[in-house]
């Protein structure tokens, strides 16, 4: 295949540059199509269970599969883009992904929809990183790059506020199965543009890949979300639930023993000794395990108490979506008025007060008072909070370690959101009592969810006032 070689000394025609924009909207839309497939099977997830029979512990799965190999395999995603070149690891990364969602369209077992989630996510975390470093390679430094920036940041964005609308419209006027194949049309759109336009990058350096690192993190965190997830049923003292909690927890033992020995690590733990990055991924990831679970619950809530038809559950949602958009762009502005620390601590009591509400549901509640105001608290705390935390992160870090910080404090709230959602589940259904629950039932254990998400923010922001270093202001 042609690349462009930059020289002239050739009989051929020189290959024309893409417009600028064009590469910037195929990155954009691979980022779309991955933060679209985080929430976009939400409200499809009472019609998957349904239809394949999926238990309420299968039913997480679904949901976290991808959410589990995303984070694991990030950092790594982003190494191999490096040494081998974004624009392969772009053609890889959303090939497996689309491959990956016709299985899951099509499939007719529980456990071959979990599978299909889970390479998916895979694909994700190798597609994800290259999206952004082939914009920043295609546009040249400068207020052109600040913008599309601004634009590929508002994409992922619009990706994650749009996943219940569109999945509430493919399920109510197709079926289940079209949140993942529509990505298929899609995706196969956006390689062919790519193979057509986009040119190959990558970094000077050659280092080695962790893929130790990378498995040995994403199988402890999957065997740990098993084991929280098994002691609904088997209690927390069975051999049943023992046995993956303490293998979880030697996995990710070993691999912090890995991290620290081999010579090019997928998370340098030297990172973690600077007060900034530790205490912003330690925030990230206690708030995360609370903020990822809301979409989860809420859908559940407005479809199985409610009784919300999936496309009323993704209107339902709507302002909560664009809350988180409200949040991170008026994020920055009071940072400069009253610092980086002080916002994530707003931010996150503003999301514990709409989880305090959220936690007096009823199985009769209205609209306005059940799900959009709790909804647009917890969302417009979201959004406050992560931009802070994620700039304290990095301003603490070596210039050239702040793709590594970011894409760390990225991984810190998927792997807090997956843990937190694997508690979560396990606490609803052990108040609603069993598979068979009625909408009261359902309703105290969705309640008790938002009410340990309450608590649990809440210490997290004490965390955060006591850890954060304030940041500086007027910046």
């Amino acid at each position: 295949m042609l690349e462009a070689t930059g020289t002239s000394a050739t009989r051929t025609a020189p290959r024309r540059t893409p417009p600028t924009w064009l590469v910037v909207a195929l990155a954009c839309a691979g980022q779309f199509l991955v933060v679209l497939d985080v929430s976009v099977v939400n409200v499809a997830l009472p019609s998957m269970r349904a239809d394949l029979h999926l238990s309420a512990q299968g039913l997480q799965w679904v949901v976290n599969a991808y959410a589990i190999a995303f984070a694991g395999f990030m950092l790594l995603g982003g190494r191999a883009g490096d040494l081998y070149g974004r624009k392969r690891m772009f053609l890889i990364g959303l090939g497996l992904f689309t491959l990956a969602s016709l299985g899951g369209g099509f499939a007719q077992e529980g456990w071959q929809l979990l599978l299909a989630r889970a390479v998916q996510g895979l694909g994700a975390a190798v597609l994800a990183p290259s999206t952004l470093t082939i914009l920043t390679s295609a546009v040249p430094e400068g207020a052109a790059r600040a913008r599309a920036i601004a634009t590929w940041t508002a994409v992922g964005a619009g990706g994650g506020a749009a996943g219940g609308l569109v999945g509430g419209i493919l399920v109510d006027g197709l079926s289940w199965r079209w949140v993942l194949l529509i990505n298929v049309p899609v995706g196969a759109v956006v390689l062919a543009g790519a193979v057509l336009w986009l040119t190959e990058s990558r970094a000077g350096e050659r280092r080695r890949l962790d893929l130790p690192g990378a498995l040995l993190v994403t199988a402890g965190l999957a065997t740990l979300a098993y084991g929280i997830s098994q002691t609904e049923s088997e209690g927390w003292a069975a051999t049943a639930t023992l046995v993956p909690l303490l293998a979880g927890v030697a996995l990710l033992a070993l691999f912090l023993l890995v991290e620290a020995r081999t010579a090019a690590p997928l998370m340098p733990l030297g990172l973690l000794r600077l007060r900034s990055v530790a205490s912003a991924n330690v925030a990230m990831l206690v708030s995360g395990s609370s903020m990822f679970a809301m979409w989860f619950f809420m859908t559940l809530y407005a479809q199985n108490v409610l009784g919300y038809s999936p496309l009323e559950a993704g209107l339902a949602l709507v302002p909560s979506s664009l809350a988180v958009v409200l949040g991170s762009k008026a994020a920055p502005r009071l940072m400069r008025v009253v610092g980086a620390r002080n916002v994530a601590v707003l931010g996150t009591l503003v999301a514990a007060v709409g989880f305090g509400w959220q936690s007096t549901m009823t199985a009769d509640g209205g609209y306005v008072t059940a799900i959009m105001i709790p909804g647009v608290l917890m969302m417009v705390g979201a959004g406050l909070a992560a931009t802070p935390l994620a700039s304290l992160a990095i301003s603490g870090a070596a210039a050239g370690d702040a793709g590594l910080v970011s894409g760390l404090i990225n991984t810190s709230r998927t792997m807090g959101g997956s843990l937190g959602l694997a508690v979560m589940s396990t606490i609803a259904a052990a108040r609603a009592g069993g598979e068979h629950a009625g909408p009261r039932e359902l309703t105290d254990g969705y309640a008790l969810v938002f009410r340990t998400g309450a608590v649990v923010l809440v210490g997290g922001a004490l965390l955060m006032r006591a850890w954060l270093p304030a940041g500086k202001r007027g910046e």
